[in-house]
């Protein structure tokens, strides 16, 4: 399983990116700042023209993000952003809220880790200043940041094997109110201050919280009648 969704930054540096890194990077950035949604088609010929690479590295892109679970490939339609109905992100975030919980809870053994402290204080800069510019895409780079610190304090080999497959990406996509990004910085401030103060049972516990509350956002913009 590749880990580029939670355990590599969007914003490196081109010049270190080979062709099928651009286009991997640069269809989940589209995503981020809603360039894609859900359900829609991405056309080969298209997006060798959008990013300056060859066919190859385009199918190898579409290749890997659906690894990732961000594109389905269909033998007749070619290349889609996925989508998901209300079942399919309640199982989503059935799978994660456990290992979300466990993330949080092990990342309190890396309290005396001075490095993965300041970067977990750099993501919650960066989602803080995401927030207040109402910015989905720079909320979600910080995401990620926010996650890979808990991830490099906690050390869990195994958790980082598997945290990469939970595909949030595609469940906050469906979900982009600005009262949205303000629930989930709220959360993540919860999650790092028990995560902080040495509380794994507390840091577990918000971790859960949060993932209630996507969920309970994802029952609430279902429940919506179409306008």
């Amino acid at each position: 399983m590749n880990h580029t969704s939670v355990t590599q930054e969007t914003a490196a540096p081109a010049s270190s990116k080979s062709a099928w890194e651009l286009v991997f990077h640069g269809i989940l950035k589209e995503l981020d700042n809603w360039s894609l949604v859900p359900g829609q088609r991405l056309v080969e010929t298209d997006l060798v023209e959008r990013f300056q690479v060859g066919r190859n590295s385009v199918r190898e892109a579409l290749q890997r993000l659906a690894a990732e679970g961000i594109v389905v490939l269909s033998p007749n339609k070619g290349a889609s952003i996925k989508q998901l109905n209300v079942q399919d992100m309640l199982d989503v975030l059935s799978v994660a809220e456990s290992l979300f919980g466990l993330l949080a809870k092990t990342a309190v053994r890396g309290v005396g880790n001075i490095a993965a402290l300041a970067a977990l204080d750099d993501a919650m800069a960066a989602l803080a200043q995401a927030e207040k510019a109402r910015d989905s895409a720079a909320f979600s780079r910080a995401r990620r940041m926010f996650y890979r610190a808990l991830l490099e304090m906690g050390g869990n080999k195994e958790l980082q094997r598997l945290l990469p497959a939970i595909v949030m990406p595609i469940v906050h996509a469906h979900h982009r109110l600005p009262d949205f990004l303000t629930m989930r910085l709220a959360d993540y401030r919860r999650i790092a201050k028990a995560v902080v103060s040495g509380h794994a049972k507390q840091a577990e516990a918000a971790a859960c919280k949060h993932v209630e509350n996507v969920r309970q956002a994802v029952v609430a913009a279902f429940a919506q009648p179409p306008m």
